[in-house]
């Protein structure tokens, strides 16, 4: 038997503030089309964001520091995939009218001929990219 990984189940991120990182995901995770539940684990309040693929769970730090660093051990970005380039735009600007910060759409040719993207970071510097369903990916998924 040949063992494979078929998708990303969840994923826990710590905060420093569960109640302001609440209000960007709210915002954040609406626009991407994800649902939402809370729960508590270990005595502590979990906000879980969900869609058919996979949950996004924020719980609070136990030892929060004052902000992120990407280059430190632990996670450097969590980046979600859109379906095409368009879609990526329409979320730019979802974002942009909610008040959340993005860079502008753009093409990255540096990582694929067709990669294209955007970049925000959560209140605590998680840094956070949406792309699009590249044709890279696409034919890896079909072979």
């Amino acid at each position: 038997m040949s063992i494979e990984i078929i998708g990303i189940d969840h994923i826990y991120i710590a905060v420093s503030d569960l109640n302001r990182s609440e209000r960007f995901y709210d915002c954040m995770m609406t626009i991407l089309g994800f649902r939402k539940n809370n729960f508590v684990n270990e005595g502590d309040k979990h906000i879980h964001y969900y869609n058919r693929h996979f949950g996004f769970v924020l719980r609070p730090a136990h030892n929060p520091q004052s902000q992120h660093d990407p280059l430190a051990p632990g996670l450097h970005h969590f980046c979600l995939r859109a379906e095409d380039s368009a879609t990526v735009d329409a979320i730019a600007a979802r974002l942009a009218e909610s008040g959340v910060s993005c860079s502008t759409p753009q093409l990255y040719p540096e990582y694929a001929p067709d990669y294209y993207a955007i970049f925000f970071s959560d209140p605590d510097g998680i840094r956070l990219e949406v792309t699009n369903y590249r044709q890279e990916r696409r034919k890896r998924f079909d072979d």
